[in-house]
């Protein structure tokens, strides 16, 4: 039988960055996540790529997942 726990959507960043997002943000960041290639030798070229798809299949403006990045280790 399912738990109601397993039954709704379990964020997959735990951050207070995270939750301040809107619904349509954090799932553009969440599809990043599951998307990066982590074991690519380039893994900048990597991360500006998955970036540029995320935001495309979201019709959203990069500077959703730049900016996200930004306040996340603090430069925001």
């Amino acid at each position: 039988m399912m738990r109601v726990s397993q039954a709704i959507k379990q964020d997959i960043v735990d951050s207070s960055t995270f939750k301040e997002l809107p619904p349509l943000h954090k799932d553009v960041v969440t599809d990043f996540y599951n998307t990066v290639d982590y074991d690519n030798d380039d893994i900048v070229k990597e991360v500006e790529t998955t970036i540029d798809k995320v935001s495309v299949k979201y019709n959203v403006n990069t500077d959703v997942m730049y900016n996200y990045i930004d306040k996340e280790i603090g430069l925001e």
